[in-house]
């Protein structure tokens, strides 16, 4: 009765499964949009969604198609030239065909016997990423959803050792000792909020986080760094962890790492970094030296649904003593029992925050099979230029200001009226908010020294020079068309 609602071993199942398949496909394919955004706002989406989500008879899949034209038409186009805002990629088409085993076979990444190759195969993804990380024999890791979740990995364990090392205290046992109020954790003034967010979430409150100045380019500066641990020392303050960045959000900064790292090694706190957008450097002949320092990193934080063009989610968190997940491992007699380490059964639930996980791992290995190293080098190194390339025509505009030049593939400006009574804040809020609400192009916003800037992040190594001159201009020219009304409105 229920047979061909399943993929199994019969027939009927897999030619279901097929027309299923080929269906979401075909519908993908011939609806797909030509612009980067319908324009359509939160009230208007409202009315498209019914709230019947579970009818009384089901239909057949055919009749599923008018969903799937207003999810896909109503959707922010990531392939698109003018899709710019964030750092959200267009995934890969190998990847997605990965994507559709790995839905369909559906191994859960908590115990060997739920996932046995899939497990094999993470950890020899993880080993190889280790490598090339260059980290430390002993170092280890697991797929994360995301540099969030890595992030506050890092953090979790910088806590659990410090906790361990200076007072033999084992937070998983007893929570938190009465000293914990003391602990700070020091990262750029431009780090990612997650560090913030990891820093409530551990118990140890916002407060907790000590920002650290930076340079013209945003990046830390060590002699600031130096202060800032020797003023915490002199409070009887207990820095537990410094996070570098290798690659913000806005500009794509890279920390001096080797300074940081020889610096926090006099110290003594752990050092994470937060590589989630930069360290796809790795894989690049060109810029693989700005990462020089992340093999004396203690954890590692990398995305590869940014640089890598991976469907969400698809991330990794890095250890350079494997030995520090001890702190946070937990055994269940039906799913990892303590039995199986001495059987050598690995169960990857042991390493990890999640429970349930998706085997991730898979579209990352056929992404690399089917790119090569070469290839993969130059679509980031195109993304790179496409930054540049970008930079160079906001400079050469009278009405545009560069903000800082390109680090990696992100690129901070803002549109400057012509005349000092408009203000340039709302301006530029307002171009951001009209190129989306027409659908005409999806590009960021943020502010840089309280002043509101634009952003356009380059992750499409598909884009032509020709097509960011496109929306450079499209940017400016509506700047200036909006100039007269905004100045009527502010008389």
């Amino acid at each position: 009765m229920f047979e061909s609602e399943f993929l199994t071993y019969s027939n009927q199942s897999k030619q279901a499964y097929r027309q299923v398949i080929a269906q979401a496909v075909k519908s993908l394919c011939d609806l797909w949009p030509e612009r980067p955004f319908t324009g359509r706002n939160a009230l208007a989406l409202n009315e498209l969604v019914p709230t019947n989500f579970l009818p009384e008879d089901g239909s057949p899949i055919e009749d599923m198609v008018p969903i799937l034209r207003d999810v896909i038409a109503n959707s922010v186009v990531v392939s698109h030239p003018a899709t710019a805002a964030h750092l959200h990629c267009p995934p890969l088409v190998a990847s997605l065909a990965a994507e559709v085993v790995i839905s369909a076979l559906n191994q859960s990444m908590d115990s060997f016997d739920q996932a046995p190759i899939a497990t094999v195969v993470e950890q020899k993804i993880i080993a190889w990423l280790c490598s090339e990380a260059r980290l430390p024999a002993g170092s280890g890791g697991t797929f994360t959803t995301g540099g969030s979740q890595s992030n506050y990995m890092g953090l979790l364990l910088a806590r659990d050792a410090f906790l361990h090392e200076r007072w033999n205290w084992s937070a998983q046992r007893d929570g938190l000792p009465p000293e914990t109020p003391k602990l700070r954790i020091l990262c750029s003034e431009v780090a990612h909020f997650t560090v913030k967010k990891s820093a409530a979430q551990l118990g140890l409150g916002t407060n907790a986080v000590v920002p650290v100045a930076v340079d013209d380019h945003f990046r830390m500066d060590p002699s600031a760094l130096s202060q800032a641990l020797d003023q915490l020392r002199r409070q009887r303050l207990l820095p537990m962890a410094v996070v570098a960045t290798a690659g913000t959000t806005d500009f794509g900064s890279i920390d001096p790492l080797l300074e940081i790292a020889d610096l926090v090694r006099s110290y003594g706190p752990w050092l994470h970094v937060d590589a989630a957008y930069g360290g796809a450097l790795l894989f690049s002949a060109l810029h693989r030296d700005k990462l020089a320092g992340l093999e004396k990193a203690d954890s590692v934080a990398i995305d590869f649904h940014k640089l890598f063009w991976q469907p969400i989610p698809a991330s990794v968190f890095l250890l350079g003593d494997a030995r520090h997940f001890d702190t946070i491992e937990m055994h269940a007699d039906y799913l990892n029992p303590e039995i199986h380490d001495g059987e050598g059964i690995p169960n990857l639930v042991t390493t990890s925050l999640l429970t349930s996980r998706r085997f991730d791992a898979l579209k990352l290995w056929i992404c690399c099979q089917s790119l090569g190293r070469s290839k993969l080098a130059a679509m980031i190194d195109r993304t790179i230029q496409l930054a540049n390339h970008s930079a160079g025509l906001i400079s050469n505009s009278r009405s545009l200001q560069l903000m800082c030049e390109p680090q990696l593939s992100t690129v901070v400006f803002r549109y400057v009226p012509s005349q000092t009574e408009i203000s340039a804040d709302e301006l530029n809020l307002a171009i951001r908010r009209q190129l989306f609400d027409h659908g005409q192009a999806v590009i960021g916003q943020t502010r840089v020294r309280n002043l509101q800037c634009l952003k356009l992040t380059c992750l499409n190594p598909t884009v032509t020079e020709a097509q960011m001159e496109e929306l450079v201009r499209a940017t400016s020219d509506l700047g200036a068309a909006l100039e007269p009304g905004m100045k009527a409105a502010q008389e």
